[in-house]
């Protein structure tokens, strides 16, 4: 990445998508999605690896190159773009969170849409002090229990 690159980078985040092992599709609807989202440039994908946890719990990571195709649709499209970002120990703390198993992609991806704006931030003198993420589900339940408060107070 280049000096100029670093300017506008936007917000760097990452998610971890699992399935039971037998039943994994990283293919269809979630690669196109997420396509659409590289190609309207809202995201980048920084890294992007697919994790195996064993019955027995024992872990394997593997890089998309290494990863049969039918089985990653789309996402080989992206292959080129990635940077290996995720060290052993990131690997190694995903891995406890899931469950033996299962398996996961594991995605890093820069907010693209956000890195003009944090960089007209800088540049007025300002800086970001705090930000933070509300999970779905919070939010889903905040909007549910104002809703049953609404019908409780008609």
């Amino acid at each position: 990445m280049e000096a100029g690159e670093l300017d506008v980078l936007g917000p760097v985040d990452y998610l971890v998508v699992e399935f039971p092992a037998d039943n994994a599709n990283f293919s269809g609807e979630m690669a196109t999605e997420l396509r659409s989202l590289v190609d309207r440039e809202l995201v980048r994908v920084l890294d992007l690896v697919i994790l195996r946890k064993e019955a027995d719990g024992s872990l394997e990571a593997a890089e998309l190159a290494d990863v049969d195709e039918s089985n990653i649709g789309e996402l080989r499209a992206l292959e080129g773009e990635l940077g290996m970002l995720l060290a052993e120990e990131d690997i190694e703390a995903i891995g406890m969170a899931l469950e033996p198993g299962s398996i996961a992609a594991v995605l890093v991806y820069e907010n693209s849409w956000a890195g003009p704006f944090a960089s007209s931030i800088r540049r007025s003198g300002g800086q970001l002090v705090a930000n933070g993420r509300i999970p779905t589900q919070a939010l889903l339940a905040a909007i549910e229990a104002d809703e049953q408060t609404v019908k409780e107070g008609a």
